[in-house]
């Protein structure tokens, strides 16, 4: 047996075709099915508290692992689906594994008994509440 490697330029068809084929393959072939990505997030500071929003459609709320540890909130998530479709002479079977893991280092003044987490609408939405202390306090200042 011989291995071949495969030149998309040495194909006997017009440039058209190759174009159309190269993009319907390429578009079949590169799903991401597989791919473990990390999701985005949004992190802001209000005065009472801290919120991270992550962005993981498709999963449900008990598909994640939250996680303190010292000052070092993790989130993690790890899926495994199996699908089977049965059509007249053969079997299909798709599996699908989604994982991710995402840390956060929290700074000072948390109050780590004041931590909720929310899962809406395929957005993860972590409330880290404020010792008094931390909390932002609004003062003007006159310029003399």
């Amino acid at each position: 047996m011989t291995l071949v490697k495969f030149n998309n330029k040495t194909r006997n068809t017009a440039p058209y075709f190759n174009n159309v084929f190269d993009s319907l393959f390429s578009d079949a072939l590169n799903k991401n099915y597989g791919v473990n990505k990390v999701p985005h997030v949004n992190i802001y500071e209000g005065t009472n508290e801290y919120k991270i929003e992550l962005a993981a459609p498709g999963l449900s709320k008990e598909d994640f692992k939250i996680d303190l540890k010292k000052d070092n909130l993790s989130v993690w998530v790890e899926k495994k689906a199996e699908n089977t479709d049965v059509q007249k002479d053969f079997t299909r079977k798709e599996f699908e594994y989604t994982s991710f893991a995402r840390s956060f280092v929290l700074p000072e003044g948390v109050d780590a008994d004041q931590i909720t987490a929310a899962y809406v609408d395929g957005i993860l939405t972590i409330t880290i509440g404020k010792k008094d202390e931390a909390k932002l306090a609004h003062k003007e200042i006159v310029v003399s």
